[in-house]
């Protein structure tokens, strides 16, 4: 079996990892370090859960720490974006962790917090930001980082920034970095625009796919509940009365739906915290932070969450509403199952979310299995019985009168009628964020609602 010694890493890195007691590479990392330790461009093809930061985290250390040389004033050595704020904070924690017996300076950048504080952390210069694109794009403008000493550039979640609408972003900051650089490229899925995107950034890259998004972990225990809209808040409470959940993440297709789902918890005695892109980032710290200390049981999420939240002993997942984009429940049910333990994700699904759940399974190439509702709760059990007669195993339902053909039905043009607002999901649009003095436009993942390039 391969060992990170046998990897070629430093031993300043090799007695980090030996404190945090890692002592075999996952196969991302055994694929991917040699290559970058040799200097190739990667094009990764992996969802969260794999390795991925660690992947990618040793070799930038390794050549940092070899070249050792001081950043510029405003300048970094190493780039790293990501799409939301929690992201960006644990690939930090990282970067960190694994070099904290390097001499390597690190810092994350992201909106909804004062600016000040990350241009003084960036000012006499640093070898690693971590940064979303809108906070990146605010520094750039204010004159407070110039990226042209990056060695080292990352665009992780690629296919999470196409969604949230980054895109354009991404491709100012791409004309502000030297020609001369390593480029690594991770996303979940590989859609055409993400494809192009990869090809006009790297150079030969080596390439690199582990667990495809369709491959749900073995170890997830996957079931749905058939109920009304109505009843969902019933089921949930009465879900939560097993003393196996130990740990859940519950995720709403809205940040309305988040705050709802929490209030109504609150109120039967059960404490839970809700995260979202209208949460201040100090709420959403603490709210972190009392759901990995285990001071708090549950965190009610939004899809923004989705690859964000990387807490080992999450026991369950339940999908109070199901996404309307298939690959999204992948990501949130890979919330558990995480660190080498078994999970279970648990879906309620009402009427109108029948067509999402199809799509789920198409994706993940099985059917789910169906659960009771829990003892002591009923529903008309022709909701059920019109889920597996009405449509046939891999057809879609009949599409409306007038729409056009081949468009999914209840979604007109073949759009999916939330697809404007696949970050925190249907419903209102979500408020401007302010824009306090000094801070600049909150333009993070947490808060970004507009599609760009799609």
């Amino acid at each position: 079996m391969t060992t990170f010694t046998d990897l070629g890493l430093p031993a300043p890195i090799l007695k980090a990892l030996a404190a945090e007691g890692y002592e075999n590479p996952t196969p991302i990392q055994e694929q991917s370090i040699p290559h970058l330790l040799a200097g190739s461009d990667l094009l990764g093809v992996a969802q969260t859960g794999t390795g991925k930061t660690a992947a990618f985290a040793l070799p930038m250390l390794t050549h940092l720490n070899k070249i050792n040389r001081q950043a510029g004033p405003r300048a970094c050595r190493a780039l790293v974006l990501a799409p939301t704020r929690e992201l960006a904070s644990q690939i930090q924690a990282s970067f960190a962790t694994y070099g904290k017996f390097l001499r390597i300076t690190s810092t994350v950048v992201f909106g909804g917090v004062p600016i000040g504080k990350q241009i003084r952390a960036v000012a006499n210069g640093i070898d690693v930001v971590v940064a979303t694109p809108g906070r990146l794009l605010d520094l750039m403008d204010q004159r407070a980082l110039t990226l042209g000493e990056v060695e080292l550039f990352v665009l992780d979640e690629a296919d999470r920034m196409l969604d949230m609408g980054f895109v354009r972003d991404i491709k100012r900051i791409l004309t502000k970095l030297p020609a001369r650089r390593q480029t690594l490229f991770f996303s979940a899925t590989m859609p055409k625009e993400i494809a192009d995107l990869a090809s006009s950034m790297l150079t030969k890259p080596v390439q690199v796919a582990v667990t495809p998004v369709a491959s749900t972990v073995d170890r997830i225990a996957q079931h749905i509940i058939f109920c009304p809209t109505r009843q969902k808040q019933a089921v949930l409470h009465k879900l939560l009365e097993d003393s196996k959940i130990e740990r859940a993440v519950v995720f709403s297709r809205t940040k309305h739906g988040a705050d709802r789902i929490a209030k109504h918890l609150a109120a039967a005695g059960i404490p839970a915290d809700a995260i979202h892109g209208n949460k201040s980032q100090g709420q959403r710290e603490r709210a972190m932070a009392a759901f990995r200390s285990g001071k708090s049981r549950l965190l009610i999420a939004t899809d923004i969450a989705a690859r964000g939240i990387d807490v080992d002993g999450v026991t369950h997942v339940i999908n109070f509403d199901l996404p309307n984009i298939a690959e999204s429940y992948v990501h949130r049910i890979g919330r558990t199952a995480r660190a080498g333990a078994d999970g279970e994700a648990i879906s309620m699904v009402a009427d109108d979310e029948r067509s999402y759940l199809r799509d789920i399974e198409r994706l993940i190439r099985r059917r789910i299995d169906i659960m009771p509702l829990p003892e002591g709760l009923t529903v008309l059990p022709a909701l059920v019985e019109a889920e597996r007669q009405e449509s046939p195993r891999g057809q879609r339902p009949p599409r409306r009168s007038g729409a056009p053909a081949g468009a999914h039905a209840n979604h007109g043009g073949g759009r999916r009628p939330d697809d404007r607002r696949a970050v925190e999901g249907a419903g209102a649009a979500a408020p401007r964020p302010s824009r306090a003095p000094g801070n600049g436009p909150a333009r993070d993942g947490a808060q970004r609602t507009r599609f760009q390039g799609r």
